[in-house]
């Protein structure tokens, strides 16, 4: 089975290509690309694959926009960090998805759904459903601003004056650049679908943090990092030993 990965994330990349040998070590990864413009011509001067794992969000756009350049024959495996209300569409028309960092048993799970499921003509429609209504989602852009309520009043906070995001006691809460607190009305979950990725990342299951929030960071050891964050009272706020690989990428695109 040849493969083709496309990542703007070369420890991702890298990862991925691991696992799919752990999985069968007969695998060939046919050619790893990192951009629109560098998988539009790897297509156009090679063979299609025969799966291509595609992530959604690339360095010079959305990998969606490799479909209006070149005519892809083969089935898409997709994997994002934060698109998760791109989900419902992936089930809707039956395309598999993984959501990074990728684990093992999941990715083990999509080949075998992908070797279960040949891939016919009729396939390729439901793809470009998919695809159409998952890029209609996406430019629609992130959240600028969050209307909240304090008693009687109202308030419209623009999204760069928050700098986190917590959850405590099945609440979310935000804390602004003010020092306030603020009841949400969405859960972690839901609002990584709404926030740019590109100045919010979600660090474990309790914390969002933005960039601009970020004060220190102390390393106890290659798998645990300690943040120190404005305007937050907790001492012991950790990057998830998961998320560790993708926050590093995160900090230095």
């Amino acid at each position: 089975m040849k493969i083709l990965i496309v990542e703007d994330e070369p420890l991702a990349a890298q990862r991925l290509e691991d696992l799919l040998k752990k999985q069968d070590p007969l695998m060939e990864v046919a050619g790893r690309c990192d951009s629109i413009k560098g998988s539009v011509a790897w297509f156009r001067g090679n063979k299609q694959p025969d799966l291509v794992f595609l992530d959604i969000q690339l360095g010079d756009g959305l990998s969606f926009e490799i479909f209006d350049h070149v005519v892809v024959d083969c089935p898409v495996i997709f994997t994002t960090a934060y698109d998760t209300y791109a989900i419902e569409a992936f089930k809707l028309n039956s395309i598999a998805y993984l959501l990074k960092p990728v684990k093992f048993e999941e990715l083990g799970a999509a080949l075998a759904k992908y070797r279960a499921s040949p891939y016919h003509t009729g396939s390729l429609g439901n793809q470009q459903t998919a695809l159409d209504k998952v890029h209609q989602m996406l430019a629609k852009g992130f959240k600028k601003r969050f209307l909240v309520k304090s008693g009687v009043h109202f308030r419209s906070i623009p999204a760069e004056d928050i700098l986190f995001f917590y959850s405590l006691e099945k609440a979310t809460f935000a804390s602004i650049v003010t020092g306030k607190t603020v009841l949400m009305d969405y859960t972690l979950e839901q609002l990584e679908t709404f926030l740019d990725p590109a100045v919010f990342f979600r660090i474990n299951r309790k914390y969002i943090v933005s960039v601009a929030a970020i004060a220190d960071m102390i390393t106890y050891s290659s798998y645990r990092l300690k943040l120190v964050i404005k305007n937050c009272n907790d001492p012991d706020v950790f990057v998830s030993r998961e998320r560790m690989q993708d926050f590093r990428s995160w900090l230095d695109q």
